[in-house]
């Protein structure tokens, strides 16, 4: 189940539904080849629309289609689609609470690799989680994104899945690779409870590396995949936080509106603890994903850091 990457994880899955029932229909803005898409639109055409560069039109589109009975999944960039075409997710499918699916790419830094900040999208998450009804799904690389696309298939609602590029690190390998449950968070490191790490998206390993270099130096913590933000898995999050006090979060992500921010309201709303966020706190450079993430600190040693810090 380990495709090349996140983008042909998603047509795999997509072109299952497919062949499963015409309800599930493609829609792209322009993004059929960067959606990886070509032999789908070839092989499903009835189930394929393409409205060109115009991310707006392919939502409304989305929602007339699911008024109708259809289950589309828009596919094309993260940014172009929460801020470009935030009004149109907002108001034509999120108020109405239909069934469309929404498959944003390039999130992060590492999603965008070399494009820069037009093609880097570190807001999504956070614009998201302030419209009602949307779930929210980070899967973490190729197999939980094909998952997590058959997981929100037939659920009711508007769902996001936070996709990258398609060269994101494979986390679960062959023979190794959990159910996605939508929803639930996911326990993936237990060593102790000195300290929690709450993380997601394609940035888990390096969260899983930190784990083990804090474990070399004495430090036992336990680690977290929150790959749902919406529904958020309060009851395991206070869990582990009675456990641990101390909380870390970590992200390719604005530190606020994502995943720092929802941890940030479980503590002050239900389960005291003290928190470091590691996220971006400004727009960053154009560069390659390893070295954009160093540069800004979402990297293992900065996890390593904080957890010291916490301790102190």
């Amino acid at each position: 189940m380990n495709y090349k990457g996140s983008r042909e994880a998603f047509i795999a899955a997509m072109t299952e539904l497919a062949q499963k029932d015409r309800r599930y229909i493609l829609v792209t803005a322009d993004s059929m080849l960067a959606t990886r898409a070509a032999n789908f639109f070839k092989d499903y055409p009835a189930n394929s629309v393409e409205v060109g560069i115009a991310e707006q039109c392919a939502v409304n589109v989305a929602a007339g289609l699911a008024a109708s009975g259809a289950i589309p999944f828009v596919a094309t960039y993260a940014g172009f689609l929460t801020m470009r075409a935030g009004e149109q997710m907002r108001t034509f499918v999120g108020y109405p609470n239909l069934n469309v699916r929404f498959i944003g790419l390039n999130a992060g830094m590492l999603g965008g690799e070399r494009e820069g900040v037009s093609h880097q999208f570190y807001e999504d998450v956070g614009i998201l989680r302030s419209i009602p009804n949307f779930k929210i799904v980070c899967p973490c690389d190729q197999s939980q994104v094909y998952q997590a696309t058959k997981a929100v298939a037939d659920i009711e609602g508007p769902v996001y899945i936070r996709s990258g590029s398609g060269r994101e690190p494979v986390v679960f390998p062959e023979g190794k690779i959990p159910e996605f449950v939508l929803g639930k968070a996911r326990i993936l490191r237990e060593y102790g409870n000195d300290v929690a790490v709450f993380t997601h998206g394609f940035v888990l390993d390096r969260a899983i590396q930190a784990m083990d270099m804090l474990r070399e130096i004495g430090i036992k913590g336990t680690l977290v995949e929150v790959h749902t933000i919406n529904p958020l898995d309060i009851g395991a999050i206070c869990s582990v936080l009675a456990r641990c006090k101390r909380a870390i979060t970590f992200e390719d992500h604005n530190i606020n509106g994502g995943l720092g921010s929802a941890i940030s309201e479980v503590i002050a709303e239900h389960q005291y603890a003290k928190l470091i966020r590691i996220g971006l706190t400004c727009f960053p450079e154009s560069g390659t994903p390893n070295e954009l993430l160093k540069a800004y600190g979402i990297d293992s040693t900065n996890i390593v850091k904080a957890a010291k810090l916490l301790l102190a």
